[in-house]
């Protein structure tokens, strides 16, 4: 007499939920996010970004954009791991590597059009064994696609590979080295945590820095924002992008003096309110005023009235109008 075989019975376990002590780590990581954090300058570490109309959102304070946790932790990464690879690279014999301006004790840092454009360099790097008498831009990242960049190197050549790795870098690299009169640049590449490296050497362009230079000018001094990259909120760039909801949905932007019409950016510097005639310093520029009225390009319709005594617009938006004011 053969026995039937019994199946076991499967108690399933119960689902295991994310560490409550580490959950909260990320909450704190993310609460720590003040209004303070808004950036009042065009970063020349952006300007490469290939979609102009995102730059131009990011400028006029368009939405206060908040990281997750894990995307702050990557933010940390890159600063801890500067801070590493500066410490090897003095290690070599012979190499100088100057990561703070000597007369004011900050980074180094180089600025344009009325303090509107500004980067700061990781570093004044000299005495490279391949290239000991050539002074050098020196940048570092932390990229987990450090990898990508030494295919890159493989199959374009070190001149090209930066350019082809990621646009964004070679752009503040190039002006970096035009500001800061260099003819080379040194970048360096750590996974986070630095445990592989790569370096890289980039050749000054002078004529994509005067392009890059004219592209930060226009979005600057600009009431108008660039065309879309796409019109398209399902192309790659608009879909991670924290502007999109605004540039294809007509979605309400924050209000503050930067998406007013009111405000302009000087070009000897600062913002300045044409309706109470005054200079906004930051601060005021993030809290706004009572007589706050859109910049037209916030504004999901056609402009059909300004009243300048009254302080009013007049849209017409799907068929019907509204006033700004009223």
């Amino acid at each position: 007499m053969w026995c039937q075989k019994r199946t076991p019975l499967m108690v399933k376990l119960p689902e295991r939920k994310a560490d409550p002590t580490l959950a909260a780590i990320d909450e704190a990581l993310e609460a720590r996010q003040h209004r303070e954090r808004r950036r009042g300058y065009l970063g020349m570490s952006a300007i490469g970004n290939p979609c102009a109309r995102q730059l131009w959102y990011s400028f006029r304070w368009a939405c206060l954009v908040f990281f997750k946790a894990a995307t702050l932790k990557k933010f940390h990464d890159g600063h801890t791991d500067e801070d590493t690879q500066a410490d090897r690279l003095r290690m070599v014999p012979g190499l100088t590597l100057i990561t703070e301006d000597p007369e004011t004790g900050r980074q180094m840092g180089y600025s344009d059009f009325g303090g509107h454009f500004r980067g700061h360099q990781d570093g004044h790097i000299e005495g490279l064994l391949q290239a000991p008498k050539t002074p050098h831009v020196w940048e570092h990242k932390a990229s987990e696609k450090q990898k990508d960049l030494q295919k890159h190197i493989n199959k374009l050549g070190e001149k090209n590979a930066l350019k082809a790795w990621n646009e964004t870098y070679y752009a503040q690299h190039v002006l970096y080295m035009d500001y800061g009169g260099y003819t080379r640049g040194y970048l360096t590449c750590s996974t986070p945590g630095g445990r592989q490296q790569i370096a890289i050497r980039t050749e000054a362009n002078p004529a994509h820095a005067e392009q890059l230079k004219r592209k930060a000018e226009k979005i600057i001094f600009s009431d108008n924002p660039p065309d879309k990259i796409r019109d398209d909120e399902t192309y790659y760039i608009c879909r991670w992008c924290d502007y999109s909801n605004i540039c294809h949905n007509g979605a309400a932007a924050d209000r503050n003096c930067r998406t007013c019409t009111w405000s302009t950016a000087e070009r000897e510097g600062g913002w300045t309110c044409t309706k109470h005639n005054e200079d906004l310093i930051q601060e005021k520029q993030a809290e706004g005023c009572d007589d706050h009225r859109w910049n037209p390009a916030f504004v999901p319709g056609d402009l059909v009235d300004f009243n300048k005594d009254a302080n009013t617009l007049t849209y017409e938006i799907d068929g019907q109008r509204w006033t700004d004011g009223h």
